[in-house]
């Protein structure tokens, strides 16, 4: 096979990612903007940047520049600090919110 051949097969399927992809950025963008609760928008949020990474992943097939490689590496490590970070708020976030409750029913207690 020619290389030829090969972009020949590749361009198209490229295309058609593109628009997949597209898609999913439209609908992330949506659980964005009307997600109920700060967990649903940071998922939005994180399915944006593994978005952000495949496409950055579809340009440099698509140019065959191996730099986008590299943009793609720098996403996903600054995308996995961002979730650990979100997980640690909303680990903490859950405990005051326990904690809160717990002296709620302790001073309901000591009121009856």
């Amino acid at each position: 096979m020619s290389i030829e051949t090969i972009n020949a097969i590749i361009d198209p399927m490229i295309t058609v990612m593109i628009v997949v992809i597209v898609g999913a950025l439209v609908a992330a963008s949506i659980k964005v903007v009307s997600g109920p609760s700060y967990a649903d928008r940071f998922i939005a949020v994180d399915m944006l940047t593994a978005l952000a990474i495949a496409i950055c992943a579809l340009t440099a097939l698509a140019s065959g520049r191996d730099e986008f490689l590299d943009v793609a590496f720098g996403f996903s490590l600054i995308a996995f600090v961002a979730t650990v970070a979100f997980g640690a708020f909303l680990e903490k976030k859950v405990q005051l919110v326990s904690q809160r409750m717990r002296n709620r029913e302790k001073k309901r207690g000591n009121a009856q």
